[in-house]
């Protein structure tokens, strides 16, 4: 009861203090340019928390969320650009539309495991990327689309307590989400289809429309993350929406912190996306920021298989002291156990009072 009282308070004091540092972050930070970063990171905290409901949940390594990603921002783009809905009615069609199509999608890429799961994704993002390259027409092609900005006074040098506003609105309902399917049955049944599939749907948990469930959620979180990703920055463009670095970046991120944990995509997210800025930033328009990704990833695999977050908490265990469960029993004890077993109606044996009486400590 001490471990889970302990785990319990830790995970509401980390909630209490992201929280703070999210809602203060425009405050203290230096510059506009470590704003907008910090707004790039952060978006990437929703994106890998979002990918997390499938990946984290059924243990499906999609490697094309990208595709979401980019269905929901030029769902949304389109539908204001080309029909003239108003921004965030056309984020919510957006969603809904993405989460339609997800459901045939879905049906269609579930029956396979594994590596052949991880190919259909990737297989879904290249098709997406020339579909929306070669309809210039429609989508811009690869001169890209311009999407009118709903808060254009919101920039970082003018609105510093606005400009995380629309990130803060995409992680909250994600965060509930995913504490309540953790806790649900729901959630339970598709754990199981995580550890074990097979076994899982031998016991009668009706594996397909769990995971179908789990990633039509995935989707629609992943969709709305890709429609905010539009109205706060205003131009899209299908090599960046549909890059399966995108799709890359969510895993590496929910893999570091952890997938079996709530923050564990945020702390990865922190953590990846402020070394992608850096790298960025030292190495120019060099590749380098790729390599260290991939180095990165190997490190995580390799030394942390279960993420930063497993791995912390293992490590507090090891430090703590152990508590034994053999309890020393004196005579006197034992002298007064068996007396008052003696004393019940039930009792039927007489000797093991006097017996137990002659031992001077016991081990239970």
């Amino acid at each position: 009861m001490r471990n889970v009282f302990e785990r319990r308070a830790s995970s509401w004091v980390a909630l209490v203090v992201g929280a703070a540092a999210l809602l203060s972050f425009p405050l203290w930070s230096p510059n506009p340019y470590i704003l907008s970063a910090g707004i790039v990171v952060l978006s990437y905290a929703v994106l890998s928390t979002s990918w997390n409901f499938v990946g984290g949940f059924t243990g499906y390594m999609s490697l094309g969320h990208a595709s979401w990603f980019g269905l929901g921002a030029y769902g949304t783009g389109l539908l204001i650009t080309r029909a003239g809905v108003p921004s965030f009615l056309a984020l919510g069609l957006a969603g809904v539309i993405v989460a339609v199509l997800a459901v045939p999608i879905g049906i269609a890429a579930l029956r396979v495991r594994g590596a052949s799961f991880v190919i259909v994704s990737i297989a879904l993002v290249l098709v997406l990327l020339l579909v929306f390259q070669s309809w210039r027409d429609f989508t811009g092609g690869s001169d890209g689309l311009v999407v009118p900005r709903p808060f254009p006074d919101l920039l970082p040098p003018r609105a510093p307590h606005g400009v995380l506003l629309p990130v803060r609105r995409a992680a909250g309902p994600r965060a509930a989400g995913w504490w309540t399917i953790d806790r649900s049955r729901f959630g339970l049944g598709l754990k199981a289809i995580r550890e074990d599939e097979d076994k899982a749907q031998s016991l009668g948990v009706p594996t397909f429309a769990y995971k179908l469930v789990a990633f039509v959620v995935s989707a629609t979180f992943t969709a709305l993350g890709g429609g905010l990703y539009a109205l706060w920055f205003g131009d899209l463009d299908p090599i960046f929406q549909f890059s399966i670095l995108i799709g890359s970046y969510m895993v590496l991120m929910a893999l570091l912190g952890g997938v079996r944990h709530l923050f564990g995509p945020v702390l990865g997210a922190l953590v990846v996306g402020v070394a992608i800025e850096y790298f960025k930033v030292s190495y120019g328009d060099t590749q380098f920021h790729l390599v260290a990704t991939g180095l990165l990833l190997a490190a995580v695999v390799l030394f942390m298989p279960d993420g930063v977050i497993p791995a912390v908490a293992g490590l507090l265990g090891r430090l703590r002291p152990q508590q034994s469960s053999i309890r020393e029993v004196t005579a006197a004890e034992l002298l007064e156990q068996n007396r008052t077993a003696a004393d019940r109606p039930d009792s039927t044996d007489s000797t093991d009072s006097t017996n137990g009486a002659d031992r001077a400590e016991v081990r239970r």
